[in-house]
């Protein structure tokens, strides 16, 4: 994708004699799926410098190459972690219910974006079938029909890929408090963002009683 962009903007580019940065933008791919492919950074390295060299830079003029890899620096970086409060079995579908929600985490409801679930508290259990829905009172899902190791009321659930678009899009939504952050470096874990109380949610409110 990137190769054939910089070969599209090789044809403008002579156009413009003031010409000093080439933004190619975003759109490295995440695994976000067991089976995902990741975006191959060297390759596509070595592709573009292999075309730049013989065209855009053949002249000796030097330009600054720009891109916008956020989601992939940080995608992977972060972790939702959450505990599970009830289970629930209707002879059609076990539903596991979560101590979170699309508050904290609204791409799989917003637009069904697949984010991988961990049972790091039975990892060697049977596989069975799961919904997994969260606390709020309307749709609120985060994965359907989803194999997870067995679950139990208590076990501790890992959304995966939650470092992007995960505090950004986060919210107090129904008054829900927004939850601690942990970031952990070199084995040690370390307090980044304190957990919302009762006084951040009145903070901005004017009592006019």
């Amino acid at each position: 994708m990137f190769v054939q962009g910089i070969k599209v903007l090789a044809e403008l580019v002579p156009h413009f004699a003031d010409l000093k940065v080439i933004d190619l933008g975003g759109g490295f791919k995440v695994p976000y799926e067991p089976d995902d492919e990741e975006t191959d950074v060297a390759l596509i390295a070595r592709k573009l410098k292999t075309f730049l060299d013989s065209h855009l830079f053949k002249n000796g003029k030097k330009y600054q190459l720009w891109f916008e890899p956020g989601k992939y620096l940080v995608s992977e970086c972060g972790y939702l972690i959450t505990k599970v409060n009830v289970i629930k079995d209707n002879d059609h579908q076990i539903f596991v219910g979560v101590d979170s929600g699309l508050n904290h985490l609204i791409r799989p409801m917003m637009y069904d974006a697949y984010h991988h679930i961990v049972n790091v508290s039975n990892p060697d259990g049977q596989e069975k079938a799961y919904t997994v829905t969260g606390y709020i009172c309307e749709t609120d899902t985060f994965a359907s029909d989803r194999l997870l190791h067995e679950v139990s009321e208590g076990d501790y659930l890992v959304f995966y890929n939650a470092g992007a678009y995960g505090f950004e899009m986060s919210s107090n939504y129904n008054s829900r408090y927004k939850p601690v952050e942990v970031l952990v470096k070199d084995g040690k874990a370390q307090l980044i963002r304190k957990a919302d109380v009762i006084e951040d949610l009145l903070r901005n409110q004017v009592s006019v009683l």
